[in-house]
């Protein structure tokens, strides 16, 4: 929204600006309403198409959570009146380089149907840009991208903990402290239950990555690890009403909850469009949760265990074969077994062999998987000239070469990379087989990492273990330090982006998104993009200095503009211009010259939230034309005059009316 959303209420006056947006409100709602169980998605996408310039006027197309985003050739062929006049849109935004087309909450479903009426659309996801993208990107690359976009919010927890984890145990190697301490117990739950409850985690990353809900996928995950349950893993006769299945754990697992919570998201899609609108919100988590979980246990389970049963069978008779072949696939494909949860199926094999002859076999060449993408990401550390990649590589070189703790390396350096994971699949396969050709085995069942060699060297030939051992940490570091690997982009900074306007927090609060807003016109960001603050006292002070432009006289929204021509709204509550001013105190006047920390505000917390109001309050810039980009926003428990994000200009020259 533009410098003239404040010019129009100057001259309209606040109250009747103020009534615009709750009716802009109510019609954005009943419109998404309508969309969810009247739109016929075919022909709006059709009906877009032709009124935006045909698809030859268009040069790239994704999506997000409410709109179509295109970039377009000439934007004066598309007839943006007529475009907004279809059924199913709710409005045309111009900004940022974008032709935006706000659908609501049907947006991929209308996606979708562009993607099969024409080259466009990559992704049902609204990743790729065009169809053209997705010829070129293979199933395997996709999958890859979808992990790595699923996996990097947790990076930085997963590389820490498995640091933690990593000190401990050399901790304990060294005899620094005893496994028998109460000590001991309370690190290793410290660093080890992240990596535990991993499906937890991966629940909510994957509920937004497929734009499921997240606290349903949490719920899943929660029942796939719930404690009595692994009480079943092994028992015969195990049934759910009726129906046999074989329970199995999924501590760590990694593919079980990804596909639970995409099956989840699409049923989300058809119970929301076919469920009356009074029982959606608490109906729908309950089908879905009641049909996912039996469902993973029925199917997923089984599946995993055949194929495991499978797997670990053809393994085991390769070392009996021809050991050094058996070494090879273990050390190569161990981490490709960990990603699909396969792994799991082997462990048995291991704890049998050493039952019988006091010995693992498969264990053994373990160590070379494991060495190896840890030097394959230790190789990257050295290479890449990305400040956020190096940073993330050193823990997780540290994590996988020391502890065994490779998820870090795996899903935040190697598998996005592509080719460190393949060279360390390859120093794997050529140090597994040597290792397992000069008869290496363990006499206990231990977590490969470089701290648990003692359990390996001089079992079998010393020589071959230690050549295994060298190739596997040599061959795929050279490979990635000499072969290389495509950097990343780093993320466009604010010096090059543009003037950039520090916007401090104006409440003491928590920090929500945006899009949390129990109010669609904000929550979708059509009247701007910015945060949202759920206000834990009841004064609003400015975030930055600015010149008051609008000053509602019911004291509860404001309106600022900075110097440098950036424009915020902060509007306190939802609805809350009902009150009719009561329980706030306005303590500015328009064209009033402001600094930060200056006392704007000052609203009954109690009261309004006791006369049924909800008191999330959106934090936004509203001419995003000039201001597109937001970076460091902040989020949870936040004070007045805390960072709260900067807002970045598209070039230096940013004109002020």
């Amino acid at each position: 929204m533009s410098s003239g959303f404040f010019i129009a209420q100057k001259q309209a006056g606040a109250s009747s600006i103020c009534a615009a947006v709750l009716r802009q409100s109510k019609n954005r709602g009943a419109a998404v309403d309508s969309e969810n169980s009247h739109m016929k998605h075919s022909e709006t996408a059709a009906n877009i198409l032709q009124n935006i310039g045909g698809e030859k006027n268009v040069r790239s197309l994704v999506h997000c959570a409410t709109r179509l985003r295109f970039v377009l050739a000439n934007e004066s062929k598309a007839d943006t009146a007529r475009i907004k006049a279809l059924p199913g849109v709710v409005t045309v935004a111009q900004a940022g380089g974008q032709y935006q087309v706000v659908i609501g909450n049907d947006v991929p479903e209308v996606y979708a149907e562009i993607g099969k009426i024409s080259k466009l659309g990559a992704s049902s996801d609204g990743s790729g840009s065009s169809s053209a993208s997705a010829e070129k990107t293979s199933m395997f690359n996709r999958f890859i991208a979808m992990i790595a976009a699923i996996f990097t919010p947790l990076l930085w927890a997963l590389a820490g903990t498995g640091l933690l984890k990593a000190f401990l145990a050399a901790a304990v190697t060294f005899e620094w402290i005893s496994p028998e301490t109460s000590t001991y117990v309370v690190l290793n739950a410290l660093s080890d239950a992240f990596i535990h409850f991993l499906p937890l985690a991966l629940a909510f990353t994957a509920a937004r990555y497929f734009k499921a809900n997240e606290f349903t996928s949490f719920a899943i995950a929660a029942a796939l690890l719930y404690p009595t349950l692994p009480t079943l893993t092994g028992q015969p006769d195990v049934t759910f009403f009726g129906v046999p299945f074989t329970m199995v754990s999924y501590v760590t697992s990694v593919i079980p909850i990804i596909v639970i919570v995409w099956l989840q998201s699409h049923a989300e899609k058809f119970l929301y469009a076919k469920l009356p609108s009074v029982l959606r919100r608490f109906v729908t988590p309950m089908i879905v949760v009641l049909i996912a979980v039996p469902f993973v246990f029925i199917v997923v389970g089984p599946i995993s265990a055949i194929v495991s049963g499978w797997l670990g069978g053809g393994i085991s008779w390769v070392f009996q074969v021809a050991p050094w072949a058996g070494g090879a696939i273990m050390g190569g494909l161990w981490q490709v077994f960990v990603i699909f949860g396969l792994h799991w199926g082997l462990a048995p094999l291991a704890a049998l062999e050493l039952q019988e002859a006091g010995r693992s076999l498969i264990i053994a060449p373990l160590f070379a998987a494991v060495l190896a993408q840890g030097a394959a990401t230790a190789a990257v550390f050295f290479r890449t000239r990305n400040q956020n990649l190096k940073s993330l590589a050193a823990p997780a070189t540290l994590s996988a070469l020391l502890a065994g703790i490779t998820e870090p390396a795996i899903y935040g350096v190697n598998l996005p990379l592509k080719r460190p994971f393949a060279f360390g699949i390859v120093g794997g396969v050529i140090g597994g087989a040597i290792i397992s050709l000069g008869g290496g085995f363990t006499t206990a069942f231990v977590t490969p990492s470089g701290l648990a060699l003692p359990a390996l060297i001089g079992n079998g030939s010393a020589v071959a273990t230690v050549i295994g051992l060298l190739a596997s940490v040599i061959v795929p570091f050279m490979l990635t330090l000499v072969f290389g690997f495509k950097e990343p982009e780093e993320p466009t900074t604010p010096a090059e982006s543009g003037t950039q306007i520090e916007v401090s927090s104006p409440l003491d609060g928590t920090v929500i998104a945006l899009s949390e807003t129990p109010d669609a016109a904000f929550a979708d960001g059509s009247l701007g993009h910015g945060v949202a603050i759920i206000p834990r006292k009841g004064a609003l002070y400015a975030p930055l200095d600015a010149t008051v432009v609008v000053a509602f006289p019911t004291g509860h929204a404001i309106g600022l503009r900075h110097a440098d021509g950036a424009e915020l709204l902060i509007h306190v509550g939802i609805d809350t211009v009902r009150l009719g001013g009561e329980h706030f105190s306005l303590k500015v006047a328009r064209g009033q010259t402001v600094s930060k920390g200056d006392l704007l505000i000052e609203f009954d917390l109690d009261a309004i939230t006791a006369a049924g109001y909800d008191l999330t309050t959106p934090v936004i810039v509203t001419n995003g034309e000039l201001y597109p980009t937001l970076f460091d926003q902040a989020a949870g428990p936040i004070s007045h005059g805390d960072p709260l994000f900067r807002a970045v200009a598209i070039d230096q020259a940013v004109a002020v009316n």
